[in-house]
C-alpha cells in the first residue's frame, strides 16, 4: 500500500523587497545614465528571487524639490508602478531639504539638496515587518551601511527571517556584506530585463508613458 501524497504543497517563501530609491537611482545613473530608470521593481524582485513569493515591494523615495520637470518624470514613474502592480507596490515618501552652502575662500553661495528620512523609514519598516512576521525573507536594495543596525534588530526580533542585500550598480558596502554574506550585486543585464513597458495603462484607462529623457 502506497502512502497518499500530501494535499497541501509546501508554502513558498514570502518575500518583501525594500528599495532605497536614492541609492538605487544614483547607482543606475552612474551605470547607464537615465536608460535604466524606467525600472519595474516587482519584476526585478521576482527575477532576483525567482523561488520566492514576492508579497510586496516597498519603495522609499522623496519627491524631487524645485525641479518641476524632474518631479513630473518621477510622478509618472511612480504612477506607472502603482497602475501595473496595485497593492504589491508601496511608495513611502521622505523629503528633500535645501541647505545654502558658502565657499570659505571666495564667499560664493550655492544650494544643496539633501535627502532625508529614507534610511530611517526603511529601518522602521523592516523592523516592524519582522516583528509582525510579515515575511519569511527580506531583500534590501541598497548599499547604505546605516541600515546595518536595523538588520541586526530585525534578526533579534525574528531569528527565522532571512535578510540579504542586493547592491545597486556601482554601489557596494563591505559592512553589509559582512553582516549578510549572501549579499550580491545587481547586474546590468538583469536590470535591462526588468524595464517597464514604454506605456503602462491604469485600470481607469489612463496611460503613463516612459519619459523621453529616460529612453
Amino acid at each position: 500500500m502506497t502512502a497518499s501524497p500530501s494535499s497541501t504543497p509546501p508554502a513558498s517563501e514570502r518575500l518583501i523587497m525594500y528599495v532605497d530609491g536614492f541609492n538605487l537611482y544614483h547607482g543606475l545613473h552612474a551605470q547607464a545614465g537615465r536608460r535604466l530608470l524606467w525600472l519595474d521593481l516587482v519584476d526585478l524582485a521576482e527575477r532576483l528571487r525567482p523561488r520566492s513569493d514576492v508579497v510586496a515591494v516597498k519603495y522609499f523615495t522623496a519627491p524631487v524639490l524645485d525641479e518641476p520637470d524632474a518631479l513630473s518624470r518621477q510622478t509618472t514613474y511612480l504612477n506607472a508602478l502603482s497602475a501595473l502592480h496595485g497593492d504589491r507596490i508601496l511608495i513611502v515618501n521622505g523629503r528633500y531639504q535645501s541647505k545654502t552652502r558658502t565657499c570659505r575662500t571666495c564667499g560664493s553661495q550655492w544650494v544643496e539638496r539633501e535627502e532625508k528620512e529614507t534610511d530611517v523609514n526603511i529601518a522602521v519598516t523592516l523592523v516592524a515587518d519582522a516583528a509582525l512576521g510579515a515575511m519569511d525573507a527580506a531583500l534590501l536594495v541598497s548599499a547604505d551601511s546605516d541600515l546595518a543596525p536595523a538588520v541586526r534588530t530585525a534578526r533579534r526580533i525574528n531569528p527565522d527571517v532571512f535578510i540579504t542585500a542586493a547592491f545597486p550598480p556601482q554601489r557596494r558596502s563591505a559592512q553589509l556584506r559582512q553582516l549578510m554574506p549572501a549579499s550580491f550585486p545587481i547586474k546590468e543585464p538583469r536590470l535591462r530585463q526588468s524595464l517597464l513597458p514604454d506605456e503602462v495603462a491604469a485600470p481607469s484607462g489612463k496611460v503613463f508613458t516612459r519619459p523621453a529623457k529616460w529612453r
